[in-house]
């Protein structure tokens, strides 16, 4: 009896890109617009709820962390989650959470329901992310694999560049809480994202769901011959990654994870700290309400120019070069914020902090999700996301912080500075040897092709 074998990882590393990839990335463009629209929304809110609520600069802090408590066990309860479920499954449930406890936010009585609804909808918002980026990281052709990816991430900076300039527009008129009414749209939209959005392939090779695997590679590369008697394999190597939590810190994978989780703290610790305060900061300065959603607007800018100019880059030369030139880069660019500047040159630096803040995050995710094989994914990217928000916690409160201390204006972004270097040395030193490709350069790789045994 004829069999064949169809070696997963090498059909999609060597595929065209087919309008099936076009349908992967639309639908995970649009999750991630969706959830950076959700996570921004609280910086354009946040000077009309101090008034709202009379809070004070570590009372809002505070409360922008909530949010952030709830991504940090979203992203690592999820993440694991995903490697047992599948990608598919875990994404519809952070989009309804994060979708529906937004929706709810301008319901809340008092700061503390409101920031109880924000821990929620944040279990949703850092759930969604780890996921993402692994769904799109395993379906997208190995020659554009970052720039894809770092492509669909972009949707967190335009979600969040949606979100400054419907604030500017709307929020004048009609108050904070539209903003929130609008985060709605995604519940309704399941449905759809039940209908087209695909299951991973790899997970379905792993979990032995021959059919609908069989569909999908006919999407990806129709020439492809499968036939009942076709067996689909992966190339990577499966034992001692059973469990997906132990294996990070397998196969010479420890001290890098620990690097990774260092550059997510430091990153995330900056992202936030300026998303959440740039605005108020700027106010500070001497600039309008205005004014200051329009430089949230160019850090948002920033942000996606960086995740695709990277992301192109990193599939040029080795995305852990990229990544650490840019956070030097964004360190530079904020310490520069402090003095007084043009306003072109205001701008630039804003949009060269986006690009090396913004931009690196979605990059980490890229280099996380290509780092670690497939069985752990998902689970890699949520821990090293979880540990990160654990920074992203503590940028919003100690931002909030400096300002009641009054310092001189250069101070507060030097301050926010220091962790863009940090990242960039951690970065530096995370060990290529034990990464996927390093594991697959030793093995010998089973062609696309299927052979007859």
């Amino acid at each position: 009896m004829e069999a064949t074998k169809v070696n997963i990882n090498t059909l999609i590393d060597e595929a065209k890109f087919t309008p099936f990839h076009w349908g992967v990335l639309l639908w995970c463009l649009i999750i991630i617009i969706f959830d950076g629209y959700d996570l921004v929304i609280y910086g354009v809110a946040l000077p009309l709820l101090m008034q709202e609520w009379a809070l004070s600069a570590v009372q809002a802090g505070m409360l922008a962390s909530t949010a952030l408590f709830g991504m940090m066990f979203g992203a690592m309860s999820f993440g694991t989650l995903s490697d047992k479920i599948g990608r598919k499954k875990t994404i519809m449930l952070c989009v309804a959470i994060f979708s529906g406890f937004t929706f709810l936010g301008p319901f809340a009585s008092s700061p503390v329901e409101f920031g109880i609804l924000r821990f929620l909808a944040g279990l949703g918002i850092g759930g969604v992310m780890p996921n993402v980026v692994a769904l799109m990281t395993e379906y997208a052709p190995k020659r554009i694999r970052s720039t894809l990816v770092a492509l669909m991430f972009s949707g967190y900076a335009i979600g969040g560049m949606t979100s400054a300039l419907l604030g500017a527009w709307l929020v004048p008129q009609f108050g904070w809480k539209i903003m929130f009414y609008i985060a709605g749209i995604p519940f309704v939209a399941l449905p759809l994202i039940w209908k087209f959005l695909p299951e991973s392939l790899m997970y379905l090779t792993v979990k032995n769901q021959t059919e609908q695997a069989r569909g999908i590679i006919k999407k990806i590369s129709p020439a492809q011959d499968v036939t009942e008697n076709t067996q689909f394999v992966l190339n990577e190597v499966k034992k001692g990654d059973e469990a997906p939590l132990k294996a990070l810190f397998q196969k010479g994978r420890t001290f890098s994870t620990f690097m990774f989780w260092i550059a997510f703290f430091m990153c995330l610790l900056m992202v936030y700290a300026l998303g959440s305060w740039l605005p108020k900061l700027m106010i500070q300065a001497g600039y309008s309400l205005g004014a200051s959603m329009i430089f949230l607007f160019a850090l948002n800018i920033g942000g996606m120019v960086g995740a695709i100019g990277g992301g192109y880059l990193a599939d040029k030369f080795h995305i852990k070069k990229v990544l650490t030139i840019m956070f030097l880069c964004g360190a530079s660019a904020l310490i520069l914020l402090g003095f007084n500047s043009p306003q072109f040159v205001l701008y630039t630096l804003i949009a060269i902090a986006g690009a090396a803040t913004i931009g690196s995050q979605i990059l980490l995710y890229t280099f996380v999700a290509q780092y670690y094989p497939s069985t752990v994914r998902s689970t890699g990217m949520g821990w090293a996301s979880g540990i990160g928000r654990i920074g992203a916690i503590v940028g919003p409160v100690l931002t909030g912080a400096l300002l009641t201390m009054e310092l001189p204006h250069q101070m507060n972004f030097f301050a926010i500075a220091i962790p863009g270097v940090i990242a960039a040395l951690a970065i530096f030193l995370v060990n290529l040897k034990a990464s996927v490709d390093g594991e697959v350069q030793t093995e010998t790789r089973v062609s696309a092709t299927p052979v007859t045994e």
